[in-house]
């Protein structure tokens, strides 16, 4: 059998830490949660590689350096009611749910019955999981005090940030051709205000796709 908790500290130990990730829930969280129970069984050799990860169709686990600092830079707080939109087979709601209160996780499809299943099996309990289109959201449980996409994306319908509580905070990899930033939205007085965290990069998930334009 693979020592996969050695695996963790090692993921913490170099990937997380030295990445200026320091808020002590988000380390514990991420030594705890076993990762390679959210990939693919053909994949799991792999679950803790520095790289995102394609388990399915569309979808990518995010690198442990990225998600890390992402968590970071959003500061859940244990009172707080979590989005989180591309879930996968669970891995990002199941380290969350040990950071907030509840988290709402948005995923279709087979994914959205694995990451439940997977979810209950590790005993998440404060994490549900909603069948639908990651564009849209999940308005009718929010609003919510922090909404993480885990993936890339050209553009967030104001759908989407209109289930953002006033004071809440929004993250996203927002890609421009090979090249990603990931943003920080803070909601005031109804208007979200960006800014640039860090530099990162992730496929785009279709769902926050921007339209082509056709020119004739």
């Amino acid at each position: 059998m693979q020592d996969f908790a050695a695996r963790r500290a090692m993921m913490v130990d170099t990937q997380v830490r030295p990445n200026d990730v320091t808020k002590f829930p988000v380390i514990a969280a991420m030594l705890d949660i076993p990762r390679e129970e959210f990939v693919p069984p053909a994949l799991r050799e792999a679950a803790y590689v520095g790289e995102n990860l394609r388990i399915g169709r569309d979808r990518w686990l995010l690198e442990p350096r990225s998600f890390a600092k992402i968590l970071d830079a959003l500061d859940i707080q244990p009172g707080d009611l979590v989005l989180d939109l591309g879930c996968g087979l669970g891995y990002s709601a199941a380290v969350m749910a040990r950071l907030a209160e509840a988290v709402v996780a948005v995923e279709d499809g087979d994914l959205a019955t694995l990451a439940e299943a997977t979810l209950a099996r590790i005993g998440a309990d404060n994490a549900a999981v909603v069948q639908g289109a990651l564009n849209a959201g999940a308005a009718k449980h929010g609003p919510y005090d922090a909404i993480v996409i885990e993936g890339g994306v050209e553009q967030v319908p104001e759908a989407l940030l209109d289930q953002l509580k006033d004071g809440g905070r929004i993250a996203a990899i927002f890609m421009t051709g090979a090249l990603g930033v990931v943003r920080i939205g803070r909601k005031f007085d109804g208007a979200v205000s960006w800014r640039d965290a860090f530099n990162a990069a992730a496929p785009v998930l279709p769902d926050f796709a921007r339209e082509k334009e056709f020119a004739l």
